[in-house]
């Protein structure tokens, strides 16, 4: 999907990341670090040193702004980026209301700031 097709606009940002991918039967199967490239209402470009499968699940903790907030997605894609990382695109989803206009007002502020 080209920037052009999306539903919402993405900002480059970059935010220390957790998560933790659960296969198919809701089990946890690894955990690790990463950051944000780029953030959106409905998906987030992350980095991180490992490929992520593309059958998992993720809970993700990032801090925006002063606030840390949990997000559920499902990863898209995750492939090398040739310089040792990868990049996994991650659908957002089940986003709770207070976290939602967090992330609108963190978009909305970069936005103004650019």
């Amino acid at each position: 999907m080209t920037a052009d097709n999306r539903k919402h606009h993405r900002i480059d940002s970059l935010n220390l990341i957790s998560y933790v991918c659960f296969d198919e039967d809701n089990n946890p199967v690894m955990q690790g670090m990463g950051r944000t490239l780029n953030v959106s209402e409905d998906g987030i470009l992350l980095d991180t040193n490992v490929m992520i499968d593309l059958h998992y699940t993720l809970s993700l903790k990032i801090g925006l702004e002063d606030e840390l907030i949990d997000i559920k997605g499902k990863v898209i894609y995750s492939r090398p980026d040739g310089d040792g990382n990868f990049k996994t695109g991650i659908q957002l989803f089940k986003i709770e209301q207070n976290t939602l206009k967090l992330l609108k007002r963190y978009i909305k502020a970069f936005m103004m700031a650019s």
